[in-house]
């Protein structure tokens, strides 16, 4: 018998699978409180949590389908976190600007994204130093370049005039970019810089006819949108906006829980 072509599953990871202390939203009495699992430690200090359920669920969905962890985090960032389950044969980085195959960057996909960010919007150093004038020291805590590709801001939250955010989104979007802000960090990515590419790319290289996809964040929009069938939680930008599209469901779930939610809606449509 012809085997069938596999299921590509594409989540994004940071507020979607896996979770900071800060941002588990456990509303439940502490006894009732699901069993946690740490998935990162930095610098000797755990980070990264999903619920021990969530880390079993995820397992099966890795011997199931294709599973591709889909991130805006660096290299390095990336692979600071354990997921349960086997090793994905490819991850996604950079927010696309990175295609790690077998955990080692495939640099002639890099070379290409490189080379359409130069021909389709303002370069970086312009945005950088647009960040570095405007931004306020009395609420910026530091300010990141990525991977040569983007740039971040962390930011005491609190403290953080929305105006500004706003009328950065607006300059950014003149040149070509994109503006989110996802807890306390402030991007600018360029718009030609998505996480859909790469997974257009991985689907072709294994042969998927099938892709789900998960997420929270503006960055994200463009991975639901090209996929078959995508969720986000009830939290996030996304969730915020009350954005929505006809294959995306909005989930009610909130912080830790969200990601065990999202981790059995992938099963239920990955199955054959």
């Amino acid at each position: 018998m012809p085997t069938q072509p596999p299921v590509l599953v594409a989540s994004d990871l940071d507020r979607t699978l896996i979770y900071s202390a800060a941002a588990l939203a456990l509303t439940m009495p502490d006894a009732r409180a699901p069993r946690l699992l740490c998935v990162e430690v930095h610098e000797s200090r755990p980070l990264s949590y999903m619920t021990e359920t969530a880390a079993g669920l995820l397992s099966e969905l890795g011997d199931q389908a294709v599973f591709v962890p889909t991130t805006t985090r660096t290299r390095k960032q990336y692979q600071r976190i354990n997921l349960p389950g086997p090793a994905p044969a490819y991850a996604i980085c950079a927010n696309g600007g990175h295609l790690l195959v077998d955990g080692v960057t495939d640099h002639d996909w890099h070379a290409g994204v490189t080379a359409r960010l130069a021909d389709e919007c303002a370069p970086l150093e312009e945005i950088s130093a647009h960040l570095h004038e405007t931004a306020d020291p009395v609420w910026l805590r530091k300010h990141r370049i990525a991977e040569d590709l983007f740039a971040y801001l962390v930011v005491e939250r609190e403290l953080l005039p929305e105006d500004w955010v706003k009328e950065l989104a607006v300059w950014a979007e003149e040149r070509g970019w994109t503006v989110s802000l996802q807890g306390r960090k402030i991007y600018a990515v360029p718009r030609p810089l998505t996480k859909s590419a790469a997974v257009r790319e991985v689907a072709r290289r294994t042969g998927a006819s099938w892709t789900l996809a998960a997420g929270d964040s503006l960055l994200d929009a463009d991975l639901l949108l090209a996929a078959d069938r995508g969720w986000r939680p009830g939290h996030g930008e996304l969730a915020d906006e009350g954005w929505t599209a006809p294959a995306i469901s909005a989930l009610p779930e909130r912080g830790v829980l969200a990601g065990e939610r999202i981790l059995r809606e992938f099963l239920k449509a990955s199955r054959p």
